[in-house]
């Protein structure tokens, strides 16, 4: 028998997570793809590499490299816990962090791809016009460039819904704290739950697949309408 009572906890908790950590990784990751796809500088094939390393680097790694940073004892951790009072281990807000991290390089990628195939001489007559650099943002390169960052979004939120290992190793297993869709599964077949982990692995791969299917279609007539025009 399928248990969903038993699931939506973890449901919801996921979801909240997701959500935030494809915030934070949208901001950030269109921030940066800006800036990568419009300035030159020594190194910057490097920097490119090291911000998509999150993306083939090996959860476990990326788990203790956060512990390493945001740690009671870590680099950044230390000073959060000593002048805020704030720590992020075995939190859902560690969970958050790691989900982002994760899922950052998704929307990265993406958005710069998408900035890369917007016309410069655009901006630059925006420029002339008098336009300040946020308007020429605003009314210029993201109006241009939206449906790439948009099938960036989705996929990190989907991809920050099934992370396992970087979330467990910063934020932990505990049940109705930290415990996601993707770290349900693991403990209830730990656990012999076979019913329970079928629940889970069902609701994951619906929400996943109507994120995906949905990202499709919104590309696909925002296309169709362009075309038209």
């Amino acid at each position: 028998m399928i248990d969903f009572m038993a699931a939506l906890q973890p449901l919801l908790l996921t979801l909240k997570v997701a959500a935030l950590a494809t915030l934070l990784s949208f901001v950030a990751g269109v921030a940066l793809a800006k800036f990568m796809a419009h300035f030159r500088f020594p190194g910057k094939e490097w920097l490119d590499a090291v911000l998509t390393l999150p993306l083939v680097l090996p959860p476990t790694v990326l788990g203790y490299y956060l512990i390493v940073l945001l740690g009671r004892k870590g680099l950044l951790g230390r000073v959060l816990l000593e002048s805020f009072g704030i720590s992020l281990m075995f939190t859902w807000q560690g969970a958050v962090v790691a989900s982002a991290v994760v899922s950052f390089p998704l929307i990265f990628k993406s958005a710069r791809a998408a900035f890369e195939t917007v016309d410069r001489n655009l901006e630059k007559a925006a420029r002339t016009l008098g336009s300040s650099e946020l308007a020429v943002f605003l009314r210029v390169s993201l109006p241009l460039a939206w449906r790439g960052m948009l099938a960036g979004a989705m996929l990190a939120f989907a991809r920050a819904m099934g992370e396992f290992g970087a979330t467990l190793m910063i934020a932990g297993n505990l049940p109705g704290k930290t415990q996601t869709l993707s770290l349900a599964v693991y403990s209830a077949v730990q656990a012999g739950n076979d019913n329970l982990a079928t629940t889970l692995v069902l609701i994951t791969s619906i929400v996943c697949v109507l994120v995906l299917v949905s990202s499709g279609k919104v590309l696909k007539s925002s296309y169709i309408k362009e075309v038209d025009r």
